[in-house]
């Protein structure tokens, strides 16, 4: 199954049945830290990850790796940005960089730092930021990009790029681009089931009589 018609599949699913189908094709957690959420508003965010890796410095340096991605990777791409080391309460992203990723009509950014920037963001773009924290603190004399479309760990959570990354006001959860497909197809059966289950519990006024059919809580 091609990318494109996967991403837009995915759209269609719940955050937390793509979870749940991770755990059980992938055997591991997909899905990153609370702590890394909507900062922006609360709109849905889907697509192929392109990462960028940063590192504790005390040069004055601009983020380049991640300022070339921005241009560089495929349209719809979520940015997914994770720092190593140093003082984490400062922000990797902000609003140049949300206007570069409009430009190139990616899907969205992931952060494992903070984000600034919020007023001109939601105001100017409505740009889907999901980040650990908001921080007025810029990178310059604390962090370098040294590395894009590279293995990176966000919120707990290993990312390649071009794993599909699902995320909304639930979660993100990164889905392995390797099991992507058999991923979706249980997320859809999941969704299914418990559409049914649902129903169930509202005609038959009963909890217990949806939990013993179905068996899913």
């Amino acid at each position: 199954m091609d990318t494109q018609t996967l991403v837009d599949a995915f759209h269609k699913v719940a955050v937390a049945s793509v979870a749940d189908a991770v755990d059980k094709v992938c055997g591991h957690r997909g899905y990153m830290a609370s702590c890394i959420k909507p900062r922006i508003n609360d709109a849905r965010i889907c697509g192929p990850a392109a990462t960028v890796l940063e590192a504790a410095t005390d040069e004055f340096v601009p983020p380049q790796h991640a300022l070339d991605l921005i241009d560089e990777a495929p349209r719809g791409s979520v940015i997914v940005i994770s720092i190593a080391g140093g003082e984490p309460d400062v922000a990797v992203w902000g609003g140049l960089m949300t206007a570069g990723a409009v430009a190139n009509g990616h899907a969205g950014a992931v952060l494992d730092g903070g984000v600034r920037d919020l007023v001109e963001i939601r105001r100017d773009y409505g740009f889907p930021v999901y980040a650990r924290d908001v921080s007025p603190g810029t990178t310059l004399g604390r962090f370098k990009t040294v590395a894009s479309q590279v293995p990176v760990r966000v919120g707990g959570v290993v990312v390649h790029p071009g794993d599909i990354v699902v995320g909304d006001v639930d979660g993100v959860v990164v889905v392995p681009r390797a099991k992507a497909a058999e991923v979706l197809a249980m997320a859809q059966d999941i969704d299914a089931r418990e559409l049914e289950q649902a129903r169930l519990i509202i005609a038959e006024k009963s909890l217990r009589k949806g939990l013993a059919r179905y068996g899913r809580i």
